[in-house]
Parts: structure tokens; C-alpha cells; sequence
């Protein structure tokens, strides 16, 4: 199967460009691979989204997807099979990606950050900048508490694991599985002690290399240059859409920002596009690339006037 218009806009180390390129294995699809830098600034990626600054972004012709919930969600309305949602499970899957990011991502952030040696001194003060939900002032003191945390997660897909199943939900690996995957690709590039950690959790250690095996399909680089000169290109694939539930009560083409809700707090601003249960979008204009819209999942992010 194809996928030849994605852009995923990421650097290798991020974690959560892992989720996305394990997505984009499980569907078996190839795809351009745009590298952007670890650190602020990043120009090109900005110039795409109109601030928001998380890795990864995907990019398809002129519309733009921030966040991994809305770039599974939209990798999975383009292209079903095979699916990321197994025996019905896109709901519960969104749903783990608020468990994922943050009872199990954000002390593996701090065990990261704390018992790495290794990170260079520009990333480290990027991330403490970026990470307000560590305490660094005391972050060798949490340590403990991290790890303990961290092995709690751990053990939750062990035992999930421990009746015999190949993968979270049965023999087919979907979403739910990236999830509670991208923080153990996590621990093993970044904790220190990362073995002892993992040790003694056989049924997860089989299935990491499960999906380890499942690859991240086809990637071909792309500059950021040409990425750019495609969103020129193209016009904006995505139909205006408000639906009449959607909160808060607003029509199409109202001026509006979006921010994520947790770290990372930077509003993009533009007119409504798109408003639903499950997705907000909005359209930007600039000199340099034209129309761009750029997509939100709605959950997890505050829309203002």
C-alpha cells in the first residue's frame, strides 16, 4: 500500500515520532521523512503549523495534523487497512493516550532527563523550559519515585500481557499497543539502568520485539524546502465542517487560537474551519505558502477567541 503524499515532519530520537512511524509501519505505508532540529527555533515547521512546536507533525499536501491522536485518526480515515483499531477499539485507544502520555510518558521524561548523562547541555535547557510538569530543582530527589512509577506502567502491560496474547487486545496489534510501546523504546535509548528496569517482565519483552518487528514501513527523505513547496502547491484537501454540538458554540470562520492544554502551551492562531467531537481545525493565510489548515484533536486542546 501507498502513502506517498505523508510527511512526517520529526527527529529519530523523539518518542513520540516513534508512536507515528510505528503507525505507519503497522499500515505498511511509505512516506517522506522531513528531519527537523531538537530544539527551538525551528523555522520551517512553525512557518507550517503557525507556532505549535511538538514533534512529530504530518503533513499532506496543504493540511497540516498536530498531535499523534489526530494523525492516527486521520492516517486511519485515508488509509483503513490494516486497521489501528482492531475489534472496534478507536475510542479506548484515544482514550490510553491521555494514560500513555502522562501516567507513563512523563516520569520516563523524568528518568530521562535525571539519569542521563549523555543529553547535550542545549537539549537539556530546551527541555526544562518545555517540560513544566518536572520539578528539576528537585529532580534527583524524585528519582526514586519516578523509577517506582515508571516500573508501575511497566507492570500494568505485563500483566495485560499474561495470559498468552500476542499483543493488548488480541493477536492483532493496533493503537493501543503503540501506546504503551513508544514509552519502552523510550526507556531503553534514554534510562540509565534501563535493564534492570525492564528486567523480569517476560510476556512485554516478547511482545517489544513483536512490535519492534513491525517496522516503520518506507521513508524517503525530504527536505524541509520541498516540504514547504508542496503546502504552496497544493490547496487544503479538508471540507469545512461545524458541528452543531461542538463546544464552544461558534461559527465557520470565526477568529480563533488553539493551544494545547498541557506543555508546550503555544496558541496558533487562525479563522475556524472545523469543529467537531473529535477534531479542530483552522485556516491560516501567509505570504509564503498560501492557505494551510492546520488540524487539532479536540480533545486536549483549548479553543478561545
Amino acid at each position: 500500500m501507498t502513502g506517498s503524499d505523508i510527511i512526517l515532519h520529526h527527529f529519530d530520537a523523539s518518542p513520540f515520532a516513534e508512536k507515528v512511524r510505528v503507525a505507519l509501519g503497522l499500515k505498511r505505508l511509505s512516506w517522506h521523512a522531513v528531519d527537523i532540529p531538537m530544539v527551538m527555533p525551528k523555522p520551517d515547521l512553525t512557518a507550517l503549523t503557525g507556532g505549535y512546536r511538538k514533534t512529530p507533525v504530518m503533513q499532506m499536501g496543504a493540511d497540516i495534523y498536530c498531535d499523534t491522536q489526530c494523525i492516527a485518526r486521520e492516517l486511519e480515515q485515508r488509509f483503513p487497512s490494516p486497521t489501528l483499531f482492531p475489534a472496534g477499539s478507536e475510542a479506548l485507544g484515544i482514550a490510553l493516550s491521555r494514560w500513555s502520555d502522562t501516567s507513563f510518558f512523563q516520569p520516563g521524561a523524568g528518568l530521562s532527563m535525571g539519569t542521563n548523562d549523555a543529553l547535550p547541555e542545549d537539549i537539556l535547557a530546551d527541555r526544562r523550559a518545555f517540560f513544566n510538569f518536572l520539578d528539576f530543582s528537585t529532580l534527583e530527589a524524585q528519582l526514586p519515585h519516578l523509577y517506582a512509577q515508571f516500573r508501575a506502567q511497566l507492570q500494568l502491560v505485563e500483566d495485560m500481557l499474561a495470559d498468552g496474547r500476542s499483543f493488548l487486545l488480541g493477536e492483532q496489534a493496533g493503537w493501543c499497543d503503540i501506546l504503551a510501546y513508544f514509552p519502552v523504546w523510550m526507556c531503553r535509548g534514554n534510562i540509565a539502568e534501563a535493564d534492570e528496569l525492564l528486567s523480569g517482565l517476560n510476556q512485554l519483552a516478547h511482545w517489544e520485539q513483536r512490535m519492534l518487528a513491525i517496522g516503520h514501513g518506507s521513508p524517503s527523505l525530504l527536505s524541509a524546502s520541498e516540504a514547504l513547496a508542496v503546502a504552496k502547491d497544493k490547496a487544503p484537501r479538508s471540507d469545512t465542517m461545524i458541528e452543531s454540538h461542538a463546544r464552544p458554540l461558534l461559527d465557520a470562520g470565526t477568529p480563533v487560537t488553539v493551544t494545547p492544554d498541557d506543555y508546550g502551551a503555544v496558541p496558533v492562531a487562525g479563522s475556524l474551519h472545523q469543529l467537531t467531537q473529535h477534531r479542530v481545525a483552522i485556516r491560516r493565510s501567509t505570504p509564503e505558502l498560501g492557505e494551510i489548515v492546520v488540524h487539532f484533536p479536540r480533545i486536549g486542546y483549548r479553543v478561545d477567541l
